[in-house]
């Protein structure tokens, strides 16, 4: 024995002598003892418990065995770094040394175990690098520990009970990581650690503290994170499955106190984390615990772990617990400060964790809980709203959830009086009116339904009046000023017995307005009432106010209705404030601004003070003289106000970009949007968004598009970013696995007053400026435009002005009439714009039907986009093979532009695409293909003059001409076909589409290439049609059916508005300059038809003369004539039939003869244009026939030379029929000089009468023509001395007029005159009758005895005229030169003309005699009251003759 031996021997020997080893003293025993099972058994009971209570394990080992015991010292079992470590050491040797000192101590080897590997479970957790979790180091020696338990507990040598019992001795020395190790490796399961914890309170508190700790290290970076975010998931998922598992559970005795502690460690770390974030100490490290522990209510923490009834029942219980949680705020706090409480307002955090929230548990069933919580416990008010704003918000359909809750809410409170429900549906309504119009109604629009109208809820009785102002009233002391300047200029609707209550309640409001000083008065014209800011100063509101007037007044043109009701019955703010606003004095511009006309606009209309509008020119000369050298007119120096919005504004959008790049933060999307919703109102200047504002259309000018400065520089900021965000979010995702940020940013947009400049910005890029625009913004603005169209119910429609005559346009079809294919750089633009928009709107929304997508893009887009394909490239044009692409990448369209066609054509050829075009919507019929042609400019198209030939000629008789008509095409039918394009010919030219078309401009008709070309396919289809009418029928027309121009012409204009209205007249004006422009550049045989050769019959014109009579009469003549190219027209087409039929001679004639009575109105223009029209019709007769011209054409000529001989005094008969010839004479005394119309007007005292009257017919269309248009004065002077002397020719002859006053159709000999009077003229003619008052002979009317009955039925017939408006004034410089030469023929106005007509009756009656009174009674039958005087006098004297014919001396025989 060594020396060092026999020292601890003597040592252990002690004053008493040699101590006996352990082994000794039990020996000893069992040699004087009997054996004795129970003894036995209680020897090993006392032995175990003298080993759990040792304290030294290792020495006590030492002590049982000799120095071979060494091997079951763990403390260099786990030293990894010792030459007897564990990798020396087998599981089997360690499992086998346990066994045997088990054995030897008599004692279980579980329990033996367990023991000794919780001392060096302590061992490994002493000194600590960090609070709960283990070192690299320490993290090894566990590792070997577990391995060797994993073992034991296989071989079932291992008591886990008694291990967790020995831990919990140490907890304070324990790290968290190694119990999760422990849990992990499956030694002892996280339940069971804290189900075998003697005292739970303390275990709570240890386990509550260890976790907020390991909540701090979440975020914190270290190689350790992984087994953080795991340790913080499997206690989650523990404490949430334990404590909300189902009631009926198998161990219901164990479980209760797992339950307790389940619920209550979770109940410590909600509380927490609210009292944390009410604290809001951003950068402390209990907000970095509480961002821990929120990132575990996630459901990617629980998928599949955790029954799907537990986790809603824990998070209906957090709802709950959030809702409740310290309720000492008041409802009038509520009140006072809920405009603190709104979603951009509320903790990140907090919104963050509703959203999860909300999530598992579904809009609905939050909604019912929320619900439930506000009716059944005391709330946290600041919670509950934050919690609504945040619902709303971030779930869209929630909204109508939470109005039907309100509508609820109301109805019960009127029901029952309940002021609990009251005053809940309020602070709701309120709330929710804080995240804008995109979200809920305004307030001011909500109180005006709710109370506005005899249907509101308060206007059942009178105690539901009681109680609402007894409500409103209660509300005055702690309510924002906005909310009751709400209520007072938007009062609830009163019985006027009931008054009293309202004008009680508003006198109450404005006392507390006054004592807030917040004036009534001062209120701003477009101040938005329901916006929860601060009230703005009344001279900074009235600039808004002037701004914003101004905006109305460019698009309007007229004085906005504010602004008048504020100059009437608002003058305090309109003359203290709007006006000096406006009135600021500057330096004026030298082209007049919207300012200037608005300034004007109100200064005719006497709304600004002479004084104050005289003060205010003055003070702009004297800033003009004042002003430096180098400044511009018009603008002044403004400073920069928005600058620190729009900083940060930018930071916010740029925030939101920094999102799409993590998936992981796409919940917290929603937060990031409202908080640019409300930077971008500081940023526009608007507290809220401005329902005043809000209309059903919004005007815009494409044409000509403007923007302020301030609104341009913020949408350039929020298209710019979401043409970023879409780039940087496609670059990673797919549109369609994408958060939905695009839906809410446009929302964003739609809930603003910032919409129309969007759209006006839109329509700058697109319309004028879209060939230019880079691939990031054509991808970018053709998603937002999907995203538009998806966000089409809450946007207004657009009146684009000239651009759709129509009307007005939803925002997806407007957006497709901003995209135009005039020229080559257009079409490509619209090709690249389509192929973005279609595909990102089938990748986005690919999971939805087809039919469906009509509601995110404008069927017109698709049209388009199809037309732009088939037009370019011809492989599109052959049928499209059975196998197409099978899917469509959203990706390919960031390649470089030039790679543009190669992505449309991989669009076209997708699967979703073309089955896209089987939906009935989407049909490029060939009509829309039509209308897209007619927009290409052919001088800059894409296409050569060839390629653009062939194009039309596979379109249509390869494409459209044989397709069924079910898809667009004509079924074969060339009729159909020709129809479509004269009808959509006349379309284009009339619309804004025709790309020379202007506002100013006149219409042009094949003034351009382009319209030729379609034109010359018109052309090509009449001649197709003409062959196929076959030889027996006539070109276009046949026995039973009229040529389809002709009906194309009848059913368009019938579909016109019938009236007498300038504008409709202008209408129907228009559309039949275009039906003659086609007739002219369409064959000749159109109007005359072509006859089977050789047939002597006259050709068919009926169509063509209905087309004169009902018409071009009305509209396209001069004096009773057509204009000169439709009658050449005309009479070449005549010629063609002529030479083409047996008797060429013989159709002439009964053609013109036709002409006489059923369209006169062809020969009288013949005549005017006869000097142009001979040299043409002798030329072509004599060169086929070498012959003179056919009877009724020698009728013409010699009409023509009769009145070439009465002017130059070599009298000649006149020709029959005489009212040719009097055409003849009329159009020849038209060019005599006026003081030589006399000389030659009295050779007519030898014509015959047939040629008087109808001259007289002639000379008064002649007058009214002169007087319709009045630009010359001389020449209606002239066509008065001429009316005159054929007048006088006729009373010297006794030859009777009045027979013109009265024509019908019926009239044999002088009927046909009245298809030469326009219809216009023959209204008129009582004008011309008294305008030849001075002219009548007394002796002769008197004598006349319908004269008094022609005079009374003019007169009778003028008033209706003028009552009816018809009449019009002469111009003053017509009326003042006629003054001047001593005239008085025409009167200076209509009632002028009046008074001296019936001044003329009156002094006639009494001469006339008896019998010219006979039918007056029928002429005076209904119309009693056009002038009862004038009907009295007539009626005495008709009695009064009466009356004394009764006196007489009867006639017997």
């Amino acid at each position: 024995m060594s020396d060092s031996q026999a020292d601890r021997v003597a040592a252990r020997d002690g004053p008493l002598g040699r101590r006996k080893s352990w082994t000794e003293l039990l020996a000893g025993r069992v040699k004087k003892q009997k054996y004795n099972p129970e003894r036995e058994q209680k020897l090993k009971d006392s032995a175990l418990q003298l080993l759990r209570y040792h304290q030294n394990m290792s020495e006590l080992l030492l002590e049982v065995e000799d120095p071979q015991c060494k091997k079951l010292c763990l403390s260099k079992l786990i030293d990894c770094d010792s030459a007897s470590g564990y990798s020396d050491r087998s599981t089997s040797f360690i499992g086998s040394a346990f066994r045997d000192q088990a054995s030897r101590l008599g004692v279980p080897v579980g329990l033996l175990s367990a023991r000794v590997f919780s001392c060096s479970v302590q061992q490994v957790c002493m000194e600590p690098s960090h609070p709960v979790l283990l070192s690299s180091e320490q993290r090894k020696k566990l590792s070997s520990l577990l391995e060797i338990a994993q073992h034991l507990l296989a071989h079932n040598m291992f008591s886990r009970l008694t291990f967790c019992q020995e831990l919990w001795k140490v907890q304070n020395s324990l790290l968290l990581e190694a119990l999760w190790c422990l849990h992990k490796h499956s030694v002892v399961s996280l339940q069971e650690l804290l189900e075998s914890h003697p005292d739970t309170q303390a275990m709570t508190m240890w386990l509550f503290r260890n976790l907020c700790i390991l909540c701090e290290q979440i975020e914190a970076p270290s190689p350790s994170s992984d087994t953080t975010k795991a340790m913080l998931s499997g206690f989650m998922q523990l404490l949430v499955s334990r404590g909300f598992q189902e009631s009926s559970d198998p161990r219901p005795v164990e479980p209760e106190k797992m339950l307790q502690v389940a619920t209550d460690v979770l109940q410590r770390m909600l509380t927490f984390v609210l009292d944390t974030l009410h604290a809001d100490p951003q950068v402390s490290s209990a907000y970095q615990a509480v961002r821990g522990w929120c990132s575990v209510y996630s459901g990617d923490v629980y998928c599949g772990m955790i029954a799907v009834d537990s986790l809603k029942r824990f998070f209906s219980h957090t709802l709950t617990e959030i809702l409740t949680h310290k309720p000492v705020l008041k409802v009038s706090d509520a009140i006072q400060m809920q405009k603190e409480w709104s979603f951009a307002k509320t903790c990140n955090l907090l919104t963050t964790l509703y959203c999860r929230v909300f999530v598992t548990l579904g809009t609905e069933e939050s909604v019912g809980r929320l619900q439930e919580v506000l009716e059944t416990q005391e709330v946290n008010w600041q919670h509950v709203l934050s919690c609504l704003s945040t619902l709303v918000v971030c779930f869209p359909e929630a909204q109508q959830l939470v109005k039907d809750w309100v509508a609820g809410l109301m109805t019960r409170a009127f029901e029952s009086y309940h002021l609990d429900s009251m005053v809940t549906a309020f602070l709701i309504v309120r709330q929710a009116t804080l995240e804008g119009p995109f979200v809920f109604p305004s307030y001011a629009d909500w109180f005006k339904e709710s109370f506005g109208s005899s249907l509101g809820y308060h206007s059942c009785s009178k105690k539901a009046l009681v109680f609402l102002f007894k409500f409103l009233s209660d509300l005055v002391p702690w309510e924002p000023p906005r909310y009751m300047q709400v209520h007072i200029f938007h009062p609830p609707l009163v019985p006027s017995k009931y008054h009293s209550f309202l004008t009680d309640y508003i006198s109450l409001a404005k006392t507390r307005l006054v004592d807030l000083k917040v004036s009534v008065e001062n209120v701003g014209l477009y101040e938005d009432l329901s916006s929860s800011g601060d009230i703005a100063e009344p001279q900074s509101q009235a600039i808004q106010d002037v701004e914003k007037a101004i905006v109305v007044f460019e698009q309007t043109g007229k004085i906005p209705m504010p602004v008048m009701e504020a100059s009437i019955f608002r003058r305090p703010y309109y003359l203290s404030h709007f006006l000096p606003a406006l009135l600021t004095p500057r330096v004026l511009p030298e082209v007049p601004d919207s300012r200037v006309a608005f300034i004007e606009t109100l200064k005719r209309a006497d709304k600004i003070p002479s004084s104050l509008y005289d003060a205010y020119c003055q003070a702009c000369a004297t800033a003009e003289e004042k002003q430096p050298e180098n400044a511009t007119p018009g603008k002044g120096t403004k400073p920069d106000c928005a600058e620190q919005p729009l900083g940060l504004l930018t930071a916010a959008l740029e925030e939101l970009r920094a999102l799409m790049t993590d998936p992981t933060q796409y919940d917290v999307i929603s937060a990031r949007v409202a908080v640019i919703s409300e930077r971008l109102n500081a940023a526009l200047d608007h507290n809220s968004d401005d329902g005043s504002l809000r209309r059903s259309k919004i005007q815009l000018s494409v044409l000509t598009p403007t923007l302020q400065r301030q609104d341009q520089v913020v949408v350039d900021l929020l298209l710019t970013a979401f043409c970023q965000n879409l780039m940087v979010a496609s670059s990673f995702v797919p549109p369609e696995r994408q958060s939905p940020w695009a839906v809410l940013f446009v929302r964003t947009l739609c809930g603003h007053v910032l919409t129309p400049a969007v759209l006006t910005r839109l329509c700058q890029l697109l319309y004028h400026q879209g060939p230019s625009l880079s691939t990031p913004h054509v991808l970018g603005l053709a998603a937002l435009a999907v995203h538009l169209g998806e966000c089409r119910s809450m946007l207004p429609e657009v009146d684009p002005g000239v651009h759709a005559p129509d009307g007005s346009l939803c925002v997806p079809e407007f957006l497709n009439s901003l995209l135009t294919c005039h020229t080559r750089e257009s079409l490509l633009f619209c090709m690249k714009f389509c192929t973005a928009a279609i595909s990102y709107c089938l990748c986005k929304f690919s999971a939805q039907p087809h039919a469906a997508l009509h509601n995110y893009l404008s069927p017109g887009l698709i049209k388009r986009f199809q037309f732009i394909v088939l037009r370019l490239f011809s492989e599109a044009r052959a049928p499209c093979s059975a196998k197409h692409e099978a899917s469509l990448s959203w990706r390919p369209l960031y390649l470089p532009s030039a790679d543009w066609q190669s992505a449309a054509l991989s669009l076209w050829r997708c699967n979703s695409f073309q089955e896209l075009l089987k939906e009935k919507q989407f049909y490029l019929t060939y009509r829309d293909w039509v209308q897209l042609e007619l927009e290409i400019q052919p001088e800059v198209d894409v296409l050569s003059e060839t390629e653009r030939h062939d194009f039309h000629q596979w379109a249509i008789y390869e494409h459209f001409f044989p397709a069924p008509s079910a898809l667009g095409g004509c079924q074969g039918d060339l009729e159909a076909a020709c129809t479509v394009l004269v009808s959509e010919l006349m379309d284009f030219y009339q619309s804004s589409r025709s790309y020379n078309h202007s506002q100013d401009s006149d219409l042009v008709l094949g003034g351009r290439a382009g319209n030729e070309d379609i034109l010359s396919r018109l052309q090509e289809m009449a001649a197709d049609l003409e062959l196929d009418q076959g030889s027996s029928v006539s070109y276009g027309c046949s026995t039973s059916q009229s040529h389809i121009l002709f009906r194309v012409f009848k059913r368009r204009l019938q579909a016109l508005a019938s009236g007498d209205s300038m504008a409709t007249n202008l209408r129907r004006q228009r559309e039949l300059l275009i039906c003659k422009r086609l007739l002219l550049r369409l064959p000749p045989s159109v109007l005359t038809g072509s006859p089977q050769s050789g047939q002597p019959v006259s050709p068919n014109c009926e169509e063509f003369f209905n087309l004169v009579n009902s018409e071009l009469r009305n509209f396209c003549c001069h004096g009773s004539v057509l204009t000169h190219d439709i009658t050449m027209h005309f009479f070449r087409g005549l010629l063609n039939v002529c030479f083409r039929s047996q008797d060429p001679a013989l159709v002439a004639n009964l053609t013109l003869t036709e002409c006489q009575t059923k369209c006169p109105m062809i020969l009288t223009s013949a005549l005017l244009w006869w000097s142009r029209l001979e040299p043409v019709l002798c030329s072509r007769w004599k060169k086929c026939y070498q012959s003179v011209l056919p009877r009724e054409l020698q009728r013409l000529q010699e009409a023509r030379e009769f009145a070439s001989n009465f002017l130059s005094d070599s009298a000649s008969p006149a020709p029959s029929p005489a009212w040719i010839s009097a055409a003849a004479l009329h159009f020849a005394i038209r060019e005599v000089r006026k003081e030589n119309v006399k000389a030659h007007l009295k050779r007519l005292d030898f014509e015959r009468k047939e040629l008087l009257i109808s001259l007289l017919f002639f000379s008064l269309m002649s007058l009214l023509s002169s007087y319709l248009t009045q630009q010359d004065t001389a020449e209606y002077l002239k066509a008065m001395d001429i009316c005159a002397e054929v007048l006088m020719c006729l009373e010297r002859r006794k030859v009777s007029w009045l027979m013109l006053f009265q024509l019908t159709e019926t009239d044999a000999e002088l009927g046909h005159l009245l298809h030469l009077a326009p219809d216009q003229y023959a209204r008129l003619l009582p004008f011309a009758f008294y305008s030849l008052l001075s002219y009548f002979s007394e002796d002769a009317i008197i004598k006349e005895e319908a004269f008094l009955y022609v005079a009374v039925d003019m007169y009778l017939k003028l008033m209706q005229l003028f009552v009816d408006g018809k009449t019009r004034t002469v111009l003053p410089q017509a009326s003042k030169s006629l003054k001047l030469q001593g005239h008085s023929l025409l009167p200076g106005s209509p009632v002028q003309l009046i008074t001296e007509a019936r001044n003329f009756l009156l002094q006639l009656i009494p001469q006339c005699p008896e019998q010219c009174f006979s039918n007056m009674t029928e002429l005076l039958a209904g119309r009693e009251n056009y002038d009862p005087e004038m009907i009295n006098t007539l009626l005495r004297k008709q009695q009064a003759d009466s009356n004394f014919d009764l006196y007489q001396e009867p006639h017997l025989f």
